[in-house]
């Protein structure tokens, strides 16, 4: 009876906390605040009194909830047994549950170099980033909507020039995350460009900076594209499919191969343009640009890579293969749906030589904690196999996997570049 009563009270004390509701969506005054406190500390002690009363029912439906809320955000830490060879957990599901096969368009593969990689993370929070330059203002951040730092473009009309050469070669992939503030239409340009050695500067602001280059422009309503060259007309391409979404994290992929320019957006190939650029460009820099743009985004995880490794040399006579092109969140195990071209490759090799067997192995950098990191590799290198016996159809017999955590760096972990080189998955013949 006891128990009973204490319950009863509790439900009462719950209706009271839901008749708090600021129904105007006005801000609470002290008393409103200080009484909710009082209540939910009142419910939060009823609860925890009545749970043992009620033979467990309270903290059954409390377990309920919580395996709801993994759900809905993904974040469970259950993970797959490393040594079974079953398909069952349904891994290639993204935070908002499109299947790999979702993103066969996604036919772009990574190659085995990171030319560039910026996360920010040696940057103090407020601070101009170290590598960057501009004639306006910026600063990096933090945000409520993703982990990790950013690099805020918050300066009026501001371009962003990158202090650093890239060696960009005839194919290779430009990755990053945006996240368009409320008020971006337009939206902001990112640039490749060749500088000119006679007219070299620290900040390129013109409009079309150094010899050749090509404006890439993001808008709220689409993608335009402006290969240029001096005296010579512009190579332009637009389209029009699956935007940048404002106050959204956005993962946008660019894949150059020599004149072609491919863009990747939401699981969908978004603009193909087979001649964007002049065959004699040679470009060597990059620049955020918002001239005549009224928004100011966040960017992070500015990422170059080298692309179409050839995966069957590399697999069948060198025997081992070192990909970028397995994504992942920071922290977590699940494959990424980006993932697809690469996975696809190396299922294909797999199907073409039926003999071959291949051990997977998870890496890692240093940060964070050691054992923590070494669980990570080996849970991400198993779901790498349940993704190729699930979605692709291998023999799971055929595939063995193992992590490395952080004790097999392949760079110093010095530099996000150096960390991003470290975080790899390798797929090696047996």
């Amino acid at each position: 009876m006891k128990n009973l009563i204490i319950l009863i009270a509790v439900l009462f004390l719950c209706d009271i906390a839901y008749c708090q509701i600021d129904i105007g969506g006005k801000i609470k005054n002290k008393a409103q605040n200080k009484l909710e406190q009082k209540t939910d500390q009142a419910i939060d002690k009823g609860f925890n009194k009545t749970e043992e009363g009620v033979n467990g029912v309270l903290k059954k439906k409390d377990k309920d909830d919580k395996k709801k809320k993994n759900k809905n955000n993904e974040q469970s830490t259950d993970t797959p047994d490393i040594n079974s060879n079953t398909d069952k957990p349904s891994i290639s599901q993204t935070t908002d549950d499109k299947p790999l096969e979702s993103y066969s368009k996604y036919d772009f593969i990574p190659g085995d170099k990171i030319l560039f990689f910026e996360d920010f993370s040696q940057d103090a929070i407020g601070d101009f980033p170290a590598l960057w330059s501009s004639n306006s203002s910026g600063e990096v951040k933090t945000v409520s909507i993703a982990q990790g730092k950013w690099f805020h473009l918050n300066g009026e009309n501001g371009t962003y020039c990158l202090q650093k050469d890239i060696a960009f070669p005839d194919n290779y992939i430009i990755e990053f995350d945006i996240i368009p503030d409320k008020e971006y239409n337009r939206g902001i340009i990112l640039t490749l460009f060749q500088t000119d050695p006679d007219n070299m500067q620290e900040v390129e602001s013109s409009l079309y900076p150094g010899l050749f280059g090509l404006h890439i422009t993001l808008s709220a309503e689409g993608w335009e594209t402006t290969g240029y060259g001096y005296d010579k007309d512009w190579l332009e391409g637009h389209a029009v499919k699956n935007p940048v979404i404002k106050e959204k994290v956005n993962h946008v992929i660019i894949w150059v191969q020599k004149r072609r320019v491919r863009i990747y957006h939401l699981g969908e190939k978004v603009l193909d343009v087979p001649t964007n650029i002049y065959a004699e460009g040679k470009f060597n820099r990059l620049r955020f640009f918002g001239w005549d743009r009224a928004s100011y985004p966040f960017v992070t995880n500015i990422k170059v890579t080298t692309a179409a490794p050839d995966m069957r040399s590399k697999l069948l006579t060198e025997g081992k293969l070192i990909s970028y092109g397995i994504y992942f969140d920071s922290g977590k195990d699940v494959v990424k749906p980006e993932s697809y071209g690469s996975l696809n490759e190396i299922a294909n090799v797999l199907k073409e030589n039926p003999s071959l067997k291949i051990k997977i192995i998870g890496h890692t950098d240093s940060d964070g904690d050691d054992a923590m990191n070494l669980d990570l590799s080996k849970r991400r290198a198993v779901n790498v196999k349940l993704a190729l016996v699930k979605d692709f159809g291998i023999d799971a017999g055929r595939i063995e996997t193992d992590g490395m955590g952080e004790t097999q760096p392949i760079a110093t972990n010095n530099s996000a570049e150096n960390k991003a080189m470290n975080r790899r998955v390798e797929f090696i013949k047996l």
